[in-house]
């Protein structure tokens, strides 16, 4: 556990670890079962990673630097917390399957 703990999250391979429990929630790819999927709006973020902070499994990455906001849609579960944090509405959900 205490290496699991010490793992660096910044990789997209790699999970943040919440517990023992929640590491295999986060660990297995459980993107085939969302609904609503979230689509950024790439003019409209401003990178401040507020949305990547509350994602519950690590399934965003924001990389200031290179101007740059990606969301990992094999592990997002849909669960829209991204979408109701952004303070610019950069993120909206929108149903599987349909057009971004």
């Amino acid at each position: 556990m205490e290496m699991q703990q010490n793992t660096p999250t910044n990789t997209p391979k790699k999970r943040r670890v919440l517990g023992p429990c929640s590491h295999v929630l986060v660990a297995y790819n459980t993107g085939s079962w969302r609904m609503v999927r979230p689509v950024a709006d790439q003019e409209k973020c401003v990178r401040c990673g507020i949305c990547a902070g509350y994602c519950p499994v690590a399934a965003i990455t924001v990389d200031k630097k290179a101007d740059l906001m990606e969301i990992d849609y094999t592990y997002c579960k849909g669960c829209g917390i991204c979408a109701n944090e952004c303070p610019k509405e950069a993120i909206a959900m929108k149903p599987e399957g349909g057009e971004n």
